[in-house]
């Protein structure tokens, strides 16, 4: 990305950015934020991945969440902030295969 020299750059990496990016386009099209089930089937992940990623971001200050609650996350920036939501999971597909 292209930052401006006085533009604030954000706080929270890539890979946080785009969770940020799926909880908030998840939230738009289902009118309710994503379970953390939602979340490791979109990126591939298993549970304690996703855990501790929504725990880094609850404790940067990034998103919200009230314990106990299921989908209870919100995102706490606004989204101009937030990068483009690239598809989840996606990996090259290898082969030992020769091609012909």
């Amino acid at each position: 990305m292209n930052w401006a020299a006085n533009a604030p750059r954000p706080a929270f990496t890539a890979r946080q950015g785009q969770f940020l990016a799926c909880i908030h386009a998840y939230t738009l099209l289902n009118g309710r934020p994503p379970a953390e089930a939602d979340m490791m089937r979109f990126f591939r992940l298993t549970p304690p991945s996703v855990h501790q990623m929504i725990l880094k971001l609850e404790k940067a200050g990034l998103i919200s969440r009230q314990p106990g609650v299921p989908r209870s996350i919100v995102v706490l920036l606004h989204r101009s902030a937030l990068p483009m939501l690239e598809p989840g999971g996606v990996q090259p597909v290898k082969t030992s295969v020769q091609r012909y």
